[in-house]
């Protein structure tokens, strides 16, 4: 197994989440996994694209997750079981590695990101319903900050900072941007060098 999993997951378990803490709204509670492998010595990592006809977030790329329904006994078991309902990925085959900073949405839910280790083989079984694209991408390439940028936005009055990753010609924004910040952060913190690849690679 990678170093690079080994010295984040350690870096993961030392810093415990900071939850979504907004006194007077009521979000519900969600997970996603933000899902890495590596490949030929170079890590990834995966994004799905919603497809056209959902109600929220149409279009938009994002990591495997939904809402935390009653028979999860926790926000872990939203994100695993979702991932192997979008991707075919069997939760017994993921490697969790911890925990990022709970996130608030504009729809009014909270999302709990787990980060996880999937097997490196792409043998996806998409669920068309909720998956339009597999989009997998080099994190070096995730991490260069060029493909970066911000824009402000105001919802109630509150300013805050919209993040936007264009890796080729695909655009990462939203809370999927958001959570992808505070890994890279993390991962830029870490004692280990990241093998690069220059190109992406998606799947319908």
């Amino acid at each position: 197994m990678s170093a690079l999993f080994d010295t984040l997951e350690a870096r993961l378990s030392s810093l415990p989440p900071r939850l979504v803490n907004l006194p007077g709204l009521v979000l519900r509670e969600s997970a996603v996994l933000v899902p890495i492998f590596e490949r030929e010595d170079v890590p990834y990592i995966l994004f799905t694209r919603r497809p056209a006809h959902l109600r929220n977030h149409a279009n938009q790329f994002s990591f495997p997750g939904g809402g935390r329904d009653p028979e999860d006994a926790t926000p872990l078991h939203t994100a695993l079981r979702e991932t192997e309902e979008e991707l075919g990925i069997e939760r017994s085959r993921v490697r969790v590695l911890g925990m990022l900073d709970e996130q608030p949405t504009t729809t009014a839910f909270r999302i709990q990101p787990f980060v996880g280790v999937i097997p490196n083989d792409g043998q996806y079984r998409p669920n068309i319903e909720e998956v339009a694209f597999i989009l997998e991408v080099p994190l070096s390439g995730l991490m260069d900050p060029a493909i970066r940028r911000t824009e402000k936005r105001s919802v109630g009055g509150t300013e805050y900072d919209v993040f936007f990753y264009t890796y080729e010609s695909h655009v990462i924004w939203g809370a999927t941007a958001r959570i992808l910040y505070m890994l890279l952060e993390h991962i830029a913190q870490l004692p280990v060098s990241i093998p690069s690849r220059p190109v992406g690679r998606g799947t319908a």
